[in-house]
This record gives C-alpha cells, structure tokens and sequence, in this order.
C-alpha cells in the first residue's frame, strides 16, 4: 500500500474492581499482593460456597442511579472515571462507543417475570443505548459480545475503527457481573476452583469468577505522540469444540503472530506477555503451547486471574490497562499463585521487578474457540 498506519494511542482509561476503582488503585494493590478471590457463601449466587472477587452487596457504583441495573451502572462509573481524564467531546459524530460485555443483564431472568419488556430489557442493545443516552454519545454503540476475547476484541476493533479514518476517538468500556446463571454454568463444566485460582501451576484445578469494569479512550490524534499506542491485533477461531480449546494450540499462536506482524515488530521485540491464563486444566496448555508456537517461550508471562478472577468481558480490558501501566512505570508484577511449570515451559513472572518494557502482547482465548490477541507499544 506504501501508506503507514494511522497511530492509535491510549488517552485515559479506568479499572474498576473489588480491590480498587481506578487504575492507580488496582496496580497498586496488585504490586502489593492484594487478591479480590475470596471465599463466598453467597446462597443467591451459588448452593455452594465459591471462590470469586466480587463487589460487596452494598457497594454503590452511580450514587442516587435507580433505573440502571448494577451491570450498566458499572460501566457509568468506569467511563466517568475515565472521561474524566480527557477532553474528547462525547457528541462528536467522531466519537465512538464499544460496549464489551459476555452476560450483560442475563440475570434479571432470575428476579423478573420473562415477558416481552424483560427480554428486550436483557438485551445488550438495550444496555449500550441507555449508557450512550446518558453520556450523550451521537454515534451509534457497538457491541462485542465474543466470549471471553470480547474486551481484547473490542480493543483491537477500536484501533481499526480509528485507523479507517472514520472515528477519531473510541471509548472503550467492558463489564460483566457475577450472578447464579453465570455461576451455575462455568459449575456444569466443572470449570471453578474451591480455592484461588493458579494460572499456569502445576498444581491449578480451574478459574475463579470475577466482577469488574474498565474503560480505555483511545485517540489518532497526534498531540498523544508520548503515549502507549496500541499496534496491532490479530483475531482467530480454532472451530475445535463449543467449550475445548485448541490441541495445538496453533490457531492462538497464530492470532498473536498476526497481532505481532500488524505492529511492525518481530517476535524478538516483545518484553512481557499478559497471558489469559485462566487456571483450567486445557486454557493453559493450549495457552503454554500457542506461546511457544509463536516464539514467545522465553519472554516474561504475566497472568492476573489470581488477583481478579475470570471477568468474562471486562477481563481484556482491565488486564491491558495493567499492561500499559507495567510499561509506563518499567515495573514487572508477580503472577499471583504461581509456583510450579505446569504447562509447556514459559517465562512466568513471580514477583514485582524493573525491567524495561516496550512492546508487549495480551492475549485471550474464549468458549467456542475464539482467539484475540492485540500488541501495546511504546
């Protein structure tokens, strides 16, 4: 084509999360060892107790906000946060919106009667309307609703809607809540862990389930020139089973080198890695095996599903908003639970260190064989 790619840089974002409702708050609190899992008894969530980071039952996310449920309220309290820290004009037909979200309202089918005004309340559409009502956004919303790659997803769309030359700035929100439908589905897979999960240890026996939101703004503008940019995405499907992942692991691998080439770097060029790792069994050998099949093995792997638990469509987004701050601040930080190789062998991180970091990729894998990779850089 001969013409270079419009730059994408990352103007403010927002973690929010049971240990902390900034982005400040949370990587401290990560440095620091600080895990949201804990043990619940929580008999509206599960008939068993479970191991989960979630949001006290009286917390208030939009204080004096009774029409939006807990789930869009969440996602207001990120994008104000984040909002807050630019001067991006929400009305600009330039400015775009993206709603991740893998559950959305699902589980007002619990507490409501199931009528016609329900299922058109539990639909996401519904949800991204009313946020992009009561931020004022004019553009139409888009939703990325794709298992659990939906936040990276959504990331990776959101750097091609600005590099098309039709937005100039995307707000980027991703949410999920925990309720019984969502928990008694990951339980009919045998999928949760009774105690912290531990991703890619020997001896891991499956995920915790999390709440949390996050936001990223990102921008073409040029006065960001000093800023993290995000530089490349790679998605793909290993159409192998509707909840195994991949064998190989080879279509993983390939969505990273495809995130690694579309950044105009080499395999040799990235310094951390922010894995999916969701502690089962099979993720995080598929996981192991895609890395490696990508010539990653040796650079440093960082995953933080022991600090947050697994929070479906909000889990890219607050793990690459960690990502960028690891960058920013040259800091390594530790992969909570770790102990033992217990996959093919990677480069896990153990405990917060400098190192210089300059490109990194972050990755996520999803029911039905979705693949996302996307590749931050300085």
């Amino acid at each position: 084509m001969g013409t270079s790619k419009k730059d994408v840089f990352i103007i403010a974002d927002n973690v929010y999360t049971p240990i902390g409702i900034t982005t400040q708050q949370n990587f401290e609190q990560v440095k620091n060892g600080v895990s949201g899992v804990q043990k619940h008894d929580r008999p509206d969530l599960s008939d068993v107790p479970i191991a989960a980071s979630i949001f006290n039952q009286d917390q208030i996310f939009v204080p004096g906000e009774h029409t939006y449920t807990k789930f869009e309220q969440l996602l207001i309290a990120s994008i104000i946060d984040a909002l807050s820290h630019t001067d991006i004009k929400v009305d600009d037909p330039k400015t775009g919106l993206i709603i991740s979200s893998t559950k959305g309202n699902i589980s007002l089918i619990e507490t409501e009667e199931n009528n016609e005004a329900l299922q058109k309340r539990i639909s996401l559409n519904t949800s991204a309307q009313l946020i992009a009502k009561h931020f004022g956004f004019i553009s139409q919303p888009i939703i990325i609703s794709n298992a659990c790659i939906s936040g990276v997803m959504a990331l990776v769309t959101g750097m091609r809607m600005i590099q098309s030359g039709r937005y100039d700035q995307v707000v980027i929100a991703g949410a999920d809540v925990i309720s019984k439908f969502v928990v008694s589905g990951f339980q009919s897979f045998q999928a949760l862990s009774a105690e912290r999960c531990k991703p890619f240890d020997k001896n891991r026996n499956g995920l915790n389930l999390g709440e949390g939101a996050a936001t990223v703004i990102l921008s073409g503008d040029e006065k960001y020139r000093g800023n993290i940019r995000v530089t490349g995405g790679g998605i793909s499907n290993d159409a192998n089973h509707i909840s195994g992942p991949s064998r190989t692991g080879q279509e993983l691998g390939d969505a990273i080198t495809k995130a690694i080439t579309n950044a105009g770097v080499k395999a040799e060029d990235i310094d951390l890695i922010s894995a999916h790792g969701t502690a089962t069994h099979y993720n995080d050998e598929m996981e192991a095996k895609a890395i490696t099949h990508a010539g990653l093995q040796n650079t440093r792997v960082n995953g933080l599903k022991a600090f947050y638990g697994h929070t479906l469509g909000a889990a890219g987004l607050i793990e690459t908003v960690l990502t960028k701050q690891c960058m920013e601040q040259n800091t390594l930080i530790p992969t909570l639970g770790f102990e033992e190789m217990g996959t093919a062998p990677l480069n896990i991180t153990t405990a917060v260190s400098k190192a210089e970091i300059k490109n990194c990729v972050k990755t996520a894998s999803g029911f039905g064989g979705c693949n996302g990779a996307l590749v931050l850089s300085k």
